[in-house]
């Protein structure tokens, strides 16, 4: 039976993915209490390859980028649903952290971790408001344009 989060999801189109392994020497998720802390999320396609590799502001557009924080918000609640079983037991987003790999004039990156906001909102409904960060890198992992974590209130 389809949870409140997952029939959201489907209703906009989206299924959650396997949760991807670890590409190094840390653990997916990690709760405490009633925190669940979700490690940075690069953007894994459905088919488990990455997608969107490049930097904001040279090779790829602030909207593109946007695709790429949607993408590791998807892989953020399959994280979790793998972490918790049921993913409805997520009571709150609390913040979101979204590290953007841009030129050094870039500027635009609160538009680019919107597109992670924004389904997290979509998702969660009243339970997807949270506090947020949205920084620039020099370069981040395998190459991507975005990495997202998270943190999750759970009952």
């Amino acid at each position: 039976m389809a949870t409140e989060i997952e029939t959201r999801l489907s209703a906009m189109g989206i299924t959650l993915p396997q949760a991807a392994a670890p590409a190094a020497n840390y653990v997916p998720t990690v709760q405490t209490g009633n925190l669940l802390f979700v490690s940075g999320q690069v953007p894994f396609g459905p088919d488990g390859k990455i997608q969107f590799v490049g930097k904001v502001g040279d090779d790829m557009d602030t909207d593109t980028g946007k695709d790429a924080a949607r993408l590791c918000a998807i892989n953020i609640l399959a994280q979790a649903k793998a972490a918790l079983g049921d993913i409805d037991r997520i009571t709150r987003c609390v913040k979101l952290t979204g590290f953007v790999n841009s030129t050094p004039d870039f500027t635009g990156h609160p538009t680019v971790i919107n597109g992670a906001s924004d389904l997290i909102a979509e998702a969660l409904g009243e339970k997807g408001s949270h506090a947020r960060a949205a920084v620039g890198m020099a370069s981040l992992p395998l190459g991507v344009a975005v990495e997202v974590e998270a943190i999750f209130e759970v009952a």
